[in-house]
């Protein structure tokens, strides 16, 4: 009687997924090279490159999570009842949180359209406050600002951010 994880065979599931595997190390390395030279030819902060590349893996991650189970064949439809439950139970968590998931989307507007930068100051225009201070920190979720007439660090959603007017006083140098 053979094993069947020991014949070397394209049709081996083990095999298969070896393929995978190697394939998934290959476009993590390709990822990290042409990201690295996206980074250095457009100057873009390694802050951004990190997001880029973790968003990646997520995407690969889950590509290799889906190719597999075709490979091992599991039944496909209790894995979509397990994934739908899973995305209604995120789907009401998000609903009842949705100043977060307005601070996400409002973070990718900002990682990809918005002029500011760390090290730049700016101003938010707005009736109720008054915030001037140093981008020290772009998240998912805030921007870290620094006053330094008052000497203190502040969060300001990243809702605030896109949703109101900001006046870049000094941009800075990245020369």
């Amino acid at each position: 009687m053979k094993n069947r994880f020991l014949e070397l065979s394209f049709y081996n599931p083990f095999i298969q997924f070896l393929l995978l595997v190697a394939t998934l190390f290959f476009l993590i390395y390709i990822t990290k090279k042409l990201t690295r030279s996206y980074i250095v030819k457009n100057a873009i902060e390694p802050h951004r490159r990190k997001l880029i590349l973790n968003l990646s893996y997520f995407l690969y991650y889950t590509l290799a999570l889906f190719i597999s189970l075709i490979i091992f064949g599991i039944n496909f439809k209790e894995v979509i009842v397990f994934a739908s439950s899973i995305l209604a139970v995120l789907g009401v968590g998000f609903f009842a949180q949705w100043s977060i998931l307005s601070n996400l989307t409002a973070s990718i507007i900002l990682f990809f359209y918005h002029p500011m930068r760390i090290g730049d100051t700016i101003k938010i225009i707005d009736k109720d406050f008054d915030l001037q201070g140093v981008v020290k920190n772009i998240t998912g979720f805030y921007v870290l600002l620094y006053m330094p007439e008052e000497k203190r660090e502040i969060t300001v959603p990243n809702t605030i951010i896109l949703y109101k007017g900001i006046e870049l006083i000094k941009k800075q140098n990245n020369s």
